[in-house]
């Protein structure tokens, strides 16, 4: 079974996000208070714990959100997910818009380390109904 391992939200963009109990999803705007929340493409991002994992070999101590990412999960491989996929957490649903994205030049995760997960196994997705979301809820793929 996939799951939530956390739920992540930063105010300012270009911060590492704060990992918080819970995140309010709205439709067709993202999250409640994160600084990526609007009417576009990228309204969230998801990174799984394994790809976190590879890092944490040359980062130890690496925490949730430390790759700008909203939700982290574990028992999904995420950027094999086509566009256009629905996923079920909780009581939200959302469709995948994009996998992967273009790192910033000052990545300092890839600048520690030489590379930088997100760029290659981040995916990001839309709201296409509201919902509460936190760790520990299960995560299904629709279609």
């Amino acid at each position: 079974m996939a799951v939530v391992t956390s739920v992540n939200i930063s105010e300012k963009k270009g911060l590492r996000k704060n990992e918080v109990p819970e995140i309010h999803l709205k439709k067709h705007l993202g999250i409640e208070g994160d600084a990526h929340r609007g009417n576009w493409h990228r309204q969230i991002s998801l990174l799984a714990d394994e790809s976190v994992d590879k890092m944490r070999e040359a980062i130890p101590g690496l925490t949730h959100g430390a790759f700008a990412e909203n939700i982290n999960t574990r028992g999904l491989t995420l950027y094999t997910i086509p566009v256009g996929t629905k996923i079920k957490i909780g009581p939200a649903l959302l469709e995948v818009t994009q996998i992967g994205k273009e790192c910033h030049a000052d990545c300092a995760i890839k600048k520690a380390t030489g590379e930088c997960v997100m760029p290659r196994e981040g995916i990001f997705v839309v709201v296409l109904e509201e919902g509460t979301v936190r760790a520990g809820d299960e995560i299904q793929i629709l279609a």
